[in-house]
Order: structure tokens, then sequence, then C-alpha cells
């Protein structure tokens, strides 16, 4: 660690170099984001600070968080938060961290929710909901949706609720323990949109992933099971039961099963199945009409 004289400037540019020398993918992006946590401070502080000494204290605490990450445990994990659609989610163990590409399939769900739907309350559910982060994003961005989030880990729940709470949705989206969609209703008015971020990576890929993720992400919200499909192939296989006549199915999906999850879908009845791409160009949200 720098010695005690050193400025946050200082602290910052060391701590990218000593990031950098341990493989950290983002060095200045996690010293900044560490700093400004151990600090309490935004990140546009530590440049409005910049000369700013550090005490004791300080430092203590800037070095426990260094070698967390330095172990590869994720920053939103030590920092307990993570943003997505504009939010500021919290994020611990228990749940996913929401990727930017997941943000594809809340866009392709505000397009569909955009058409005429005679008049009445568009209803939306969020499957597997996590830290809550699709049904979240879903209901602040339209507050005439009626929006449900499902999810069979309590914990998970919990968080979810929280960060629904600090964006002042909670009345809005109903949170219920469920294995996908086991429990709800076939009768009409159905969903208009079914979405789910499911896990989909095949078992044997999992101790190949990068540590961040292998070693510390819940593998239950990772694990496809053999072919990363059998998830996909239970919410498939279930939606169009609680589907309205013209609603949706979006799913996320793992970059190479478009093909396998195109036939699932059109073996169910799928119809209009179409596939969003994320910001690296891969096929990641398709979209099914039902």
């Amino acid at each position: 660690m720098p010695s005690p004289e050193w400025t946050i400037a200082s602290l910052v540019a060391w701590t990218t170099e000593y990031f950098r020398r341990h493989g950290i993918d983002s060095p200045r992006l996690d010293a900044e984001l560490l700093v400004a946590h151990a600090l309490g401070l935004r990140r546009i502080d530590l440049y409005l600070r910049h000369d700013q000494p550090l005490n004791d204290g300080e430092r203590t605490r800037i070095k426990d968080l260094l070698r967390r990450r330095v172990a590869r445990e994720p920053v939103a994990y030590i920092i307990g938060r993570r943003e997505f659609w504009s939010l500021d989610l919290e994020v611990s163990p228990v749940v996913l961290i929401p990727r930017p590409e997941t943000e594809g399939l809340v866009t392709a769900a505000l397009d569909l929710l955009a058409k005429p739907g005679g008049g009445r309350r568009p209803r939306v559910v969020d499957l597997g909901t996590g830290s809550g982060a699709i049904a979240i994003a879903l209901a602040t961005s339209r507050p005439d949706a009626a929006v449900w989030a499902s999810d069979r880990c309590l914990e998970a729940l919990a968080v979810a609720r929280r960060n629904a709470q600090r964006h002042g949705v909670d009345a809005r989206v109903q949170f219920l323990a469920a294995d996908w969609l086991a429990p709800f209703p076939s009768a009409p008015p159905g969903f208009d949109v079914v979405a789910a971020n499911p896990p989909y990576i095949p078992s044997a890929h999992l101790a190949g992933l990068e540590p961040e993720v292998r070693d510390f992400e819940p593998r239950v919200a990772l694990d496809g099971a053999e072919d990363g499909l059998a998830c996909l192939e239970r919410i498939i296989t279930d939606a169009r039961r609680v589907l309205a006549p013209e609603g949706h199915l979006l799913l996320e999906l793992g970059f190479d099963q478009s093909a396998a999850v195109a036939a699932l879908l059109t073996r169910a009845g799928f119809g209009e199945i179409r596939f969003h791409r994320d910001y690296a160009g891969h096929l990641r949200v398709a979209q099914a009409h039902a």
C-alpha cells in the first residue's frame, strides 16, 4: 500500500497498477469504485478531492477491499450494489449480478408494451427475478403496468423487494416464491409479456468461467444442466398457458443457443420468432408470439 502521505489521486493510480499486475480486467474502473466506496464518496469526488490525504483508518479499509478484489471477488458484491438500467440496485452473493446485455431484454419488453393493448393495463411477469433488475426496470419505465416477479430463492426475493422499495415501485410489483410459472393460472386475461433470464450455461462449462463468476455468483442462477437448455425448455413448454392471446415470451440465452431455442419455441407452438442482439452482436434475447 502507498505510504501515509499519499493522496486519493496517488492511491487510485497505485491501485490501478496493482490490479493490472494481478490480471484484473478493468483495473482503473475497479480502483475508482472501491476507493470511492471505502471513503464514502462518489466517483466524481475522487477527482474533485484528488489531493486529499488519507488517514490510517481509511487506508486500512481500502486495503481490505483490495485484498478481496485480488481474490477475484466481484466489485458488485464488495460494494453491495450494481447499476442496471440507470438504477442503483442492491446485490449480494444470493443473486446474479445484473449484466448490461440483460438491458436488451428490458428494451424488447418495453417495445412490445408500447403497442396498443385494447386500453387495458399491461401485465408482465419476470421469472427468476434475482435482484429484481428486470421487473423494477419495467415498473419504473411503465408506471401503468402490473408487474409480477418470482423466484424460488427467498433470500433473493428479499433483495428484490428492498430494491423495489428503494425505487418506489414496491406497491406495483408483486413478488412471490415460485418455481418458474407453476403457480400462475391459465385463466384469462394472461400476461402480455413473460420475461426471464434463466440459467443457460451447460454444467460442463461452469469450471471454465471467470473466477468472479465461477467462485462467487450463485450456481443455481448459472447452471442450465447438461446442454444449458433445461430451464429454457421448462419455461417455453409452460409459457403459452399463461400468455394473453397477443402476448409474447422474452428469454435471455447463451450466445450460441439461438438455433436450439428457436427449435424449442417452434415445437411449443410459438410463432413470429426473432432474436435481438446484445452489445457484442450476439443473438442474446429470443422473442416469440403466443
